[in-house]
């Protein structure tokens, strides 16, 4: 078993969209009609699958992303991806090295819905994904 995608409820699709293509992401194909409203699945250029769905139904009310902490997205050039997000009007926090020793950054940007993305720099040479390794030193970010 894998995970294969995650759904986030949005309130304004386009706005949504705005947003998640500055990051970087990809429309797929949308689902016009569904018991959860509209849907539209998202990948990133690396993923070979769809990675996000965004979930836009207006009769449902208000969005609250509050049980949803955040999900992560890995960049290769961390402070390049900050810098790109600035130039399209999307503020994301200073960049900061959780380890010296092994050059692991992160930073942190919040979508239109309030939900949180964390950005990641893995160190050269780490698994493309989090590995048991990296909760060694209790660290789970």
């Amino acid at each position: 078993m894998r995970t294969l995608h995650t759904g986030i409820r949005v309130s304004d699709l386009e706005r949504s969209l705005v947003f998640y293509r500055a990051l970087g992401y990809e429309v797929l194909g949308t689902v016009p009609e569904t018991e959860f409203g509209s849907l539209t699945m998202l990948k990133l250029p690396g993923d070979p699958f769809v990675s996000l769905e965004l979930v836009h139904d207006p009769s449902r009310g208000a969005v609250e992303p509050g049980g949803l902490n955040h999900f992560v997205i890995q960049t290769p050039d961390l402070r390049s991806t900050v810098g790109s997000l600035a130039s399209k009007g999307i503020e994301a926090r200073e960049p900061t090295c959780l380890d010296v020793d092994t050059d692991f950054w992160t930073s942190w940007v919040t979508d239109p819905d309030g939900y949180g993305i964390e950005l990641v720099q893995w160190p050269a040479g780490h698994p493309e994904g989090m590995t048991a390794e990296d909760l060694q030193g209790g660290r789970a970010d």
